[in-house]
């Protein structure tokens, strides 16, 4: 193997954070697309809603992908295609195609974080996967936050297209560096793709996407939703039962039995929930309740996002070293700590407050995060990395719509209850994302006693592998 790690560390860094930034750039853009393209918000979410459900099919087809490929070849057939498709949306001429071209960035993008776990775990000794983790998570938590800000000076100062294309150059940049890089993993014989896997999991993820991406505007009355669910739902138990008899799965669910894989990722969906706590709920409150443009709320929340990725960093080195429990649950108390009082912020609550509060947040949210992944793939066996990793990226993208839809409906209901009682419509807004920030302090807590089951034997005996 080829002494460039930190190289091929370097560009799947690169290669996840185009696509976490593109997502959230192209999130506060919606208004500009309507005026572009003259089309109503029922036809311009198509933007954000195909990329998601396209994204979240193809991520259980990566495992597969990688054991028979290899991953430099899918790492860059992965990163050309988000490429690609990042040109061909930022020369859309309709809305129609740029929702063509955003499914096209979608297969790239979608394949790409499930092959950069496996790539760690592939090119880095047992001692260092922890520190290569950490700095690989940084991007996680940068790309959320610069995207509005990004966002927000394109829009206002040049063409709209150069949101996608500014990830042209940046694609050809990568791809040259992989292919210099990167080594190929070892494959597998091909023997048979599991269609009946392929097919029901695809079936499955894009009805209940497709009905969970609607958040708090479901309408539970339409004959269609309902027809949906129910397919996505009978889909998802025939992949199940489909994955847990045929011999070669798709995605090999019987990782579900090792125990430090199962249970990081019950804390890694309660996580979720917590997440959404900084990226929705208190954006919508630094907005709408305090009138902030969409530019000041990324500058004001961006220290936390600097803050996650220092303690990212900083806890993947420390994950072999402590252990897990002995990182995690310290920053999930500063956390919870923190999330509580973001929970009783009102409209005199000072900038100079919510800015230490979110970024005390953030430093808690690094130490927590990334290292419980971490821990959920060391205890997996290496042949079973890349399924495993896809695994885990599918039951995030699943969980995150989930998330979504949970607090904008909890939202919603408290806002219109709050009303009702008579208080001003800015005063109902504010209890509302209160009470749905108290939500999130509940899975906080749950997390600390979910953590406090995982092992830490395997992780620290990792260093001395």
């Amino acid at each position: 193997m080829k002494n460039n790690k930190w190289l091929a560390l370097t560009v799947i860094i690169l290669g996840t954070f185009m696509t976490m930034l593109d997502t959230s750039i192209v999130n506060i853009a919606i208004p500009k697309l309507m005026d572009i393209f003259h089309v109503d918000l029922s036809n311009v979410k198509w933007v954000l809603s195909a990329y998601s459900l396209a994204l979240a099919a193809v991520i259980p087809l990566t495992g597969f992908l990688i054991d028979t490929f290899g991953t430099k070849r899918v790492f860059i057939f992965a990163l050309s295609m988000f490429t690609l498709g990042s040109m061909l949306c930022g020369l859309s001429w309709s809305n129609s195609s740029l929702v063509m071209f955003r499914i096209i960035q979608a297969i790239g993008g979608g394949m790409i974080m499930p092959v950069a776990v496996t790539i760690i775990f592939t090119v880095f000794p047992h001692e260092e996967r922890g520190a290569a983790m950490g700095y690989w998570g940084i991007v996680g938590m940068f790309g959320p936050a610069l995207g509005p800000t990004i966002g927000g000076y394109i829009i206002a100062n040049m063409d709209w297209g150069m949101m996608f294309l500014v990830n042209v150059p940046l694609g050809i940049l990568g791809i040259a560096i992989a292919s210099y890089s990167l080594e190929n993993s070892p494959t597998k014989p091909f023997k048979r793709f599991d269609i009946v896997g392929f097919i029901s999991s695809v079936i499955g993820i894009v009805s209940l996407l497709y009905v969970l991406s609607e958040g708090a505007s479901i309408d539970w009355d339409n004959t269609t939703n309902l027809i949906l669910l129910a397919v996505g739902i009978i889909s998802t138990v025939v992949f199940i039962v489909n994955e847990l008899t045929v011999k070669e799965p798709l995605l090999d669910l019987r990782v579900f039995k090792i125990y430090n894989y199962t249970v990081s990722q019950i804390v890694q969906t309660l996580h979720g929930l917590a997440f959404m706590g900084g990226v929705l709920i208190l954006p919508l409150y630094l907005q709408e309740v305090r009138g902030f443009s969409a530019l000041d709320t990324g500058l004001l929340l961006f220290p936390s996002a600097i803050a996650a990725g220092v303690t990212s960093a900083i806890s993947g080195r420390l994950l072999v070293k402590v252990g897990l429990r002995k990182l995690t649950v310290p920053g999930l108390f500063i956390v919870a700590v923190t999330t509580y009082q973001l929970s009783i912020l009102d409209l005199n609550t000072s900038v100079q407050t919510i800015l230490l509060l979110s970024t005390l947040r953030g430093l808690g949210m690094g130490f927590c995060m990334q290292p419980v992944g971490t821990a959920g793939i060391y205890a997996v066996p290496s042949h079973l990395v890349s399924r495993a990793s896809a695994l885990q990226n599918t039951i995030k993208q699943i969980n995150q719509a989930l998330c979504i839809t949970v607090l904008t409906t909890q939202i919603q209901n408290h806002r219109l209850l709050e009303q009702a009682s008579g208080i001003l419509q800015q005063q109902a807004y504010n209890a509302a994302l209160n009470y749905a920030m108290m939500l999130t302090l509940i899975t906080i807590l749950l997390s600390i006693i979910a953590v406090a089951f995982m092992k830490d034997q395997k992780i620290i005996k990792a260093q001395k592998a």
